[in-house]
């Protein structure tokens, strides 16, 4: 199955460079350009893409409010792919509360702009390391709060058993009074997986720290966005640090 791409930037330059990478690669093919958010929700109409790379700083109808608009619209809609610089933090949570499936800085790589059309065309979601360390850092900056029992960071993933040996894996976690009700509905397995998806690790390598199959991990997933009401897991990783389940390093 080939996957549609629609390029929306400003730049010319920006959107021939693109179309050049992607439709280098088999199963891609771009079959439209828009400048602006305006001509991008027109041309979804009648190219039907399953991917738009949208860029955020545009003249008239902006990245952001593109999205939001395609998100609303519900249906069989595109996969909204954000490409930006990140130069400012206010652009990177309004996409995210806008809805876009993935994430990428606009200096990544080829093979990395191939591969999170890819992602995102196949119904997942993508935010690359460099995001995942600016949401980090801006939950550090406006203080997110005191973590709830058994928070690690990075370092402490790679010291810790996959469960502790007095509690199932399957078992819910018990939290102290007051916290998140929809955190405490959590097994430990699953607020594991929630910590790792903090950090931007793919499903891939969750279930090798955690010694299970990929399929187990994407259930667990899948059953950590149900119950914390989360739309995919670019969101799972704000909340993660808005909710204090992690501690923002550094």
């Amino acid at each position: 199955m080939t996957v549609r791409v629609l390029v929306v930037d400003d730049q010319a330059l920006v959107r021939a460079g693109f179309r050049t990478i992607l439709d280098s690669e088999p199963g891609i093919e771009v079959v439209g350009e828009a400048a602006d958010g305006a001509a991008a929700i027109a041309s979804i109409a009648m190219l039907d893409p399953d991917v738009v790379c949208m860029d955020v700083q545009m003249p008239g109808v902006d990245g952001l409010t593109a999205t939001r608009q395609i998100v609303a619209a519900g249906g069989d809609r595109p996969a909204v792919l954000v490409l930006t610089t990140f130069n400012r933090e206010d652009y990177l949570f309004d996409a995210l509360e806008a809805g876009a499936s993935g994430f990428l800085l606009k200096n990544s790589s080829p093979e990395q702009l191939i591969e999170a059309v890819q992602v995102v065309a196949r119904g997942d979601a993508l935010l690359s390391p460099d995001v995942t360390r600016a949401v980090i850092a801006a939950a550090a900056r406006r203080g997110t709060p005191t973590p709830h029992a058994d928070a690690a960071g990075a370092e402490g993933f790679r010291s810790r058993t996959p469960f502790p040996p007095e509690r199932k894996p399957d078992a819910p976690r018990e939290t102290p009074g007051g916290a998140n009700p929809a955190l405490a509905s959590l097994t430990e397995r699953e607020r594991e997986v929630l910590e790792l998806l903090a950090l931007g690790i793919s499903n891939a390598e969750i279930a090798a720290r955690l010694w299970v199959g990929e399929a187990t991990v994407k259930t667990h997933v899948s059953n950590v966005l149900q119950k914390l009401g989360l739309r995919d897991r670019v969101h799972a990783v704000v909340y993660a640090y808005e909710h204090g389940v992690v501690r923002p390093q550094g």
